[in-house]
């Protein structure tokens, strides 16, 4: 299996921004699976010529959102995805609990903004 990745020189999206998102979707969507070894930083960054800096900064990102996990000196693989939604679901709505409650906002009051936040991002 061979992770394709493109990357358009012209587009206005930089390209790190480009590399993480095409990383992202596709361990998402499964067509990476859960732990398939990524290419090294260098070793991706010839391959599609870019600096090593970019690489490493997509991957550190993705490192970050859970999407992948470093193992030292082993390398650096895809991470459950869906354990690592769940993770970052559950701390914003942890921080937003907890902030509702510092604004002295009802349970119900925070429920009826969760219930219109995620008809407004999901539709009806």
């Amino acid at each position: 299996m061979t992770l394709r990745i493109t990357v358009d020189t012209d587009s206005s999206t930089a390209p790190y921004e480009q590399l993480r998102a095409q990383i992202a979707e596709r361990a998402r969507s499964g067509a990476v699976p859960v732990g398939y070894k990524l290419p090294t930083v260098r070793g991706l960054a010839e391959e599609l010529g870019l600096a090593a800096n970019t690489v490493a900064k997509a991957y550190k990102s993705l490192e970050a959102d859970g999407v992948i996990e470093t193992r030292g000196r082993h390398g650096t693989f895809v991470a459950a995805a869906g354990d690592a939604a769940a993770r970052l679901a559950a701390s914003a709505a942890a921080t937003y609990a907890g902030e509702a409650r510092r604004l002295g906002l009802t349970h119900e009051a925070a429920s009826a903004a969760v219930t219109e936040a995620l008809r407004a991002a999901y539709g009806s």
